[in-house]
């Protein structure tokens, strides 16, 4: 397998069997990158995962949960608007960040340059063995 399929088969398969799909003409969805996937050892059943999301030009993530997992996201390159279901939308440029409770339903997730990508770092607390994100029903 080329390298650089080999990280996106392993997000695949950290994010529950979510598919990354790249186009020969540039990526159509945002890039996962999994980071640390660690057992916390004083909270048996949950675990710790960190993971940063690559955003080219005006990618937009497809709605989706983050099952019962705390979700922190920080914004580490760009500017990326978000929206939890029954919230505004909002900016997020680099250096902010925002939390997801669990249940959280995201709505949008968007690089909102036309020419810049983003970069997110995102954190979880979730049960464990659970996927860490579910894409919306199509």
């Amino acid at each position: 397998m080329p390298k650089r399929w080999s990280h996106l088969v392993a997000a695949a398969l950290l994010m529950g069997g979510a598919v990354v799909r790249v186009q020969a003409h540039g990526p159509t969805e945002e890039t996962v990158t999994p980071r640390l996937q660690q057992p916390l050892p004083n909270v048996p059943g949950k675990t710790f995962s960190a993971i940063t999301v690559d955003f080219a030009p005006g990618v937009t993530a497809k709605p989706h949960r983050h099952g019962d997992a705390y979700v922190y996201a920080y914004v580490l390159a760009g500017t990326v608007r978000s929206q939890l279901e029954g919230e505004p939308a909002r900016d997020y440029r680099t250096g902010e960040s925002w939390q997801e409770p669990p249940g959280a339903h995201h709505v949008l997730t968007r690089n909102v340059s036309a020419s810049k990508p983003a970069r997110l770092l995102v954190v979880f607390v979730s049960n464990s063995g659970d996927a860490l994100k579910v894409p919306d029903a199509e």
